[in-house]
Order: C-alpha cells, then sequence, then structure tokens
C-alpha cells in the first residue's frame, strides 16, 4: 500500500548510527521466536535467518561516507548488509542491503540505540530517514537526541539489488488514457498491459528473485539488519506499508522488538492483504477527496472553483473530460491528472498546491497544470526511480498473497465500486490487475499476532486516513496485545507522527525515551487544517 508519494500510474496504498560499536551485544543474535515461525510452517526459513543473523553480527557494517550521487552527506554514512536471497537457502545467493545511519545528538548516556525505519510502499527507500537529523526536524529533535536514525532500502529497492518490470524510458511516457474504461474493448486492452506488465516482471528481474520479494523476507532482512547493528532488539518506525512490514517482524521475532511504532495501518487481517485492502482504499480515497473538495469551496474567495463540493466536482469532471479529448500539452490525460490530483487526498500539505494550480487552469493558465501533471523524463537514471518503486510495489504484493485470478471477478467488484466511489477505483484496479496473472507462486499472508516477548506497540492513526483506511488500526490493535492506539479524530493526512500535532508529538517521544505509554487509548483532536 503506497505510502511514499503519488505516482503516474497511480499508487495504492500508499508518502516520508555513527556510535554503534563492532563489540557484539550480549544476545545479539539471539535466534527468531520459534514458536512464530515454526506456527507458520517456517522453521527451514527461521533456522536460516539464524545463520544469517550471527554472520551479520560478527561482520558488522563497514560504515563509509555515502556516495556522491546519492545525496546524503556528513555525518550521515552508508554501509552495506549481506542477506540470502532464500532464507531456505542461507549458503545460496546473497543480496547487498544499502543502509545509512546519523548518530544520536545527545551524549553517550542518553543513547538508546538505533531507530530503523521504513516509510512504506513496498517500494519506498528509507535512505532519507537520517536527514530528518540534518534538517533539524523539530518534531523528531528529543528522540533524536537518545538514537542514531537508520535508513535503508529493502530488497529489490534502489540501490538494494534492484529490479525491474519494465523499461524505464517507456515507464515514464505518458499513457493518456482515461482509466475509466468506456467499453470492453477498454478493459480488454488494460488486461493485455496488465498481463505484459506482470511478463515483464518475470522477465527483467528474473523469477527467482521475483519468488522472494515478499514482506516476511524482507522482514527478515530487517532482522539481519538488526544483528549487523549490533542491536539484541531492535527500534522500529513503520509508517504505512511499513506498519505491515512491522507487523510480520512482531510477530516473526516478538523477543527482537524493543520499541515499535506504526503509523497509518496497513490492516493485517489474511482477508484483507492485499485485494481487498486495495478494494477498501478506493472507498477511504473517495471519503477524503470529498474532504479536500468541501475545504476548496470553503475557499472560494481564494481558489474561484465553487462554493459547493458539487460546484468543485463539475470543474474536475471538466478538466478531466477536456483531458480526455485532447491531452493538455500532448502529455497530461486523465491518467496523469489522477497522478497529480490523488496527492490532496493523500496529504494535507497537498491541498493547497494542488487546489492552486487548479485554480490557475480554470483561470487560464493551462501550462501550470501541464508542468505540475506531466511525468518526469528524467526519472530513469540511477536504481531510485519511479519504474523501481512500481516494480517493487506489485512485486511484493502480488507475491505475498493470492489474487483473484477470474476477470469476472476483478470486473464486478471495480464496476460496483466505482458507481459509487469513482476517484480512484478503476486507476486502482489497473495498477494492480498484474497480480491477475502473476508468474510465480503467490504466497499466504503470514496470521500477525502477539508473541511471546513483544512490548507494548504504538499505533498512531487518523481516522480519515484515505491510502490505510482507520478499520486497519483498529486490527491491529486487536492483534497486538497490550498495544496502545492514538487516535486522530477527523484528521486525514497519510503519515502522522511526523505532523505538528502535540497531542501525539509528545506521546511518540514519551514512548520512544521511556517506553511508557497512557493506560488507555488516546484520542486527539486534528493538526491544523491548512491555509489556502
Amino acid at each position: 500500500m503506497r505510502g511514499i508519494r503519488p505516482t503516474r500510474r497511480t499508487t495504492a496504498l500508499g508518502a516520508a548510527g555513527v556510535l554503534v560499536t563492532a563489540t557484539l551485544i550480549a544476545g545479539a543474535v539471539a535466534a527468531p521466536s520459534a514458536t512464530a515461525d515454526s506456527g507458520q510452517g517456517k522453521n527451514q526459513e527461521a533456522r536460516g535467518v539464524a545463520v544469517a543473523a550471527e554472520r551479520a553480527a560478527k561482520k558488522g557494517i563497514d560504515w563509509q561516507d555515502c556516495p556522491a550521487d546519492w545525496g546524503l552527506v556528513k555525518p550521515i554514512q552508508c554501509g552495506w548488509v549481506s542477506v540470502p536471497l532464500d532464507y531456505a537457502h542461507p549458503d545460496g545467493k546473497q543480496l547487498k542491503l544499502a543502509v545509512d545511519r546519523i548518530g544520536n545528538t545527545g551524549t553517550k548516556q542518553e543513547r538508546q540505540g538505533a531507530l530503523v525505519y521504513n516509510p512504506g510502499g513496498p517500494g519506498g527507500s528509507g535512505l532519507r530517514f537520517p536527514t530528518r537529523v540534518t534538517n533539524k526536524s523539530a518534531v523528531w529533535a528529543n528522540v533524536a537526541k537518545a538514537y542514531e536514525f537508520v535508513g535503508f532500502d529493502p530488497r529489490g529497492v534502489g540501490h538494494s539489488a534492484p529490479i525491474s518490470c519494465q523499461d524505464p524510458q517507456e515507464f515514464v511516457q505518458a499513457p493518456k488514457a482515461d482509466p475509466v474504461p468506456g467499453s470492453e474493448a477498454d478493459k480488454l486492452a488494460q488486461r493485455k498491459l496488465a498481463r505484459a506488465y506482470a511478463e515483464g516482471c518475470a522477465r527483467r528481474t528474473g523469477r527467482a528473485m521475483l519468488e522472494q520479494m515478499t514482506t516476511p523476507n524482507t522482514a527478515r532482512d530487517l532482522d539481519v539488519i538488526r544483528a549487523a547493528l549490533g542491536e539484541k532488539k531492535i527500534n522500529y518506525l513503520g509508517v504505512s506499508y511499513g506498519t505491515y512490514l512491522g507487523a510480520v517482524y512482531g510477530t516473526l521475532f516478538p523477543d527482537h522488538v524493543r520499541r515499535m511504532v506504526v503509523d497509518s495501518v496497513v490492516n493485517p487481517s489474511r482477508d484483507k492483504i492485499w485485494y481487498q485492502a486495495n478494494l477498501d482504499q478506493d472507498v477511504a480515497f473517495d471519503g477524503r477527496w470529498k474532504d479536500w473538495e468541501d475545504w476548496v469551496a470553503a475557499n472560494d474567495a481564494t481558489f474561484h472553483l465553487g462554493t459547493t463540493r458539487a460546484a468543485v466536482e463539475a470543474k474536475w469532471l471538466e478538466l478531466r473530460a477536456a483531458a480526455k479529448k485532447k491531452p493538455l500539452g500532448g502529455v497530461v490525460g486523465p491518467n496523469e491528472l489522477i497522478g497529480f490530483f490523488q496527492s490532496a487526498p493523500y496529504y494535507d500539505s497537498s491541498w493547497a498546491p494542488v487546489a492552486t494550480v487548479f485554480s490557475r487552469y480554470v483561470a487560464g493558465d493551462t501550462q501550470a497544470l501541464i508542468d505540475a501533471a506531466s511525468p518526469d523524463p528524467s526519472d530513469t537514471a540511477g536504481n531510485i526511480s519511479e519504474e523501481n518503486g512500481n516494480a517493487v510495489y506489485t512485486a511484493v504484493e502480488c507475491t505475498d498473497a493470492k489474487w483473484p485470478t477470474n476477470w469476472q471477478t476483478w470486473d464486478r467488484d471495480n464496476t460496483r465500486l466505482h458507481k459509487d466511489y469513482p476517484f480512484m477505483t478503476w486507476a486502482n484496479a489497473w495498477m494492480n490487475l498484474p497480480c491477475a496473472t502473476w508468474p510465480v507462486k503467490q504466497g499466504t499472508p503470514l496470521n500477525v499476532k502477539t508473541g511471546k516477548g513483544l512490548p507494548a506497540v504504538l499505533i498512531v492513526q487518523s481516522t480519515r486516513d484515505a491510502a490505510t483506511p482507520f478499520p486497519g488500526a483498529v486490527e491491529l490493535h486487536k492483534r497486538f496485545k497490550g498495544s496502545r492506539l492514538i487516535i486522530e479524530k477527523d484528521a486525514g493526512s497519510h503519515g502522522v507522527t511526523s505532523l505538528v500535532n502535540p497531542c501525539i508529538n509528545d506521546r511518540v517521544d514519551t514512548y520512544l525515551l521511556t517506553g511508557r505509554t497512557d493506560a488507555a487509548d488516546v484520542t486527539c483532536a486534528p493538526h491544523a487544517t491548512p491555509k489556502p
């Protein structure tokens, strides 16, 4: 569930240390929880991850200045951790995962270890996490005193054995088509594109790699990173898909968790991963889209797009129709419009910028919208690209779980949803449709649950989140016994912990610095509404 940033292909679920020594902390290479793994029939992988973690603990990480083209400046340092491609065969092919860190800003006595971060995706890079320190983020200043901030590129992402499903140059070419099908011929064309994309994943990435692109394997990688850091237990911060990674890690390695914060939560129910979760997301996106339209209408004196939600929606439909008839600037069709406008229901920080561009278009300045919504032809260089992120997203979600293979199921469900929730439904369907013809074996999602040794997990969630709907947080709260839920009521920005809301910020600080939580769940008022 993408939570990094909206992309041209339209995202699904989902946004954004120096002091570690080579001496092993006692128990840093403890074996994974046998009960958690064996309960999932994964004894072979459990042994493999124990072997890989022991090796990583002995080797550590050779921290160096980051490569110049990574955009990570001193005092951030970078290094590599080797993990098995297949944990059932830990002596087989190895993958090199890119990691980085920045030391805690406080004293040696204040240090509490490494805080490891995943921003979501699947397909998001966590390497920007240490820049929250170099950029002097006030929200994270207290936590930075105690923790090294550690980021990493998960397997297949960016600098960590990147995978691909399509030529990057082809990927950024604007399709311009309307994702909403107008005929059976339109649907057939999209089905052919989805099948070709799935076949491209197998051809360009290789089946051996594709088969191992799963959330449980990324969780095992995370445990090897923990060992390489010299840590007995991990402190973890996950946002969006990163919450599901955290939930799987907490299930497989409950006694390796020291503290865990999960923010904007993927519903971990086996029934939701991943087909139903994406259908649920379509409903939530439509609701948050309406919230944005209401805000635009309330600020008509600034934007001049209409004084009611219906009026703003009418302007939106006029824009889509115009772009369908003739792509703006030859490059921005309805698909590109979705890619740009969906950032508004994703993030409150996009409310004003998106409304401003829309307003300028209606006033006659079409170039602003063309510039904002056009695909970036330069997004093909290096490893961190939109194509790579989309490939990882597809590979993980398609390999994690079984998807419907019958087109009639997809057609029925999305036709029904589109009638009432039209903003994202068909665009989301086409993005996920490669999973219907996925070329490698699809797994069974882990049964996320509390294991022996799992501490209280802090769950943070806004009630109107579009990318990861609120019921997901409630479900994880039920499954992780002793967890605490902080609810941001009547808010919907995706990714809550980095926003300014003292009711939330203070509790996250307290938890990470002391381990304490409130005696009961907490409901906070929303953060400040964006100003036009």
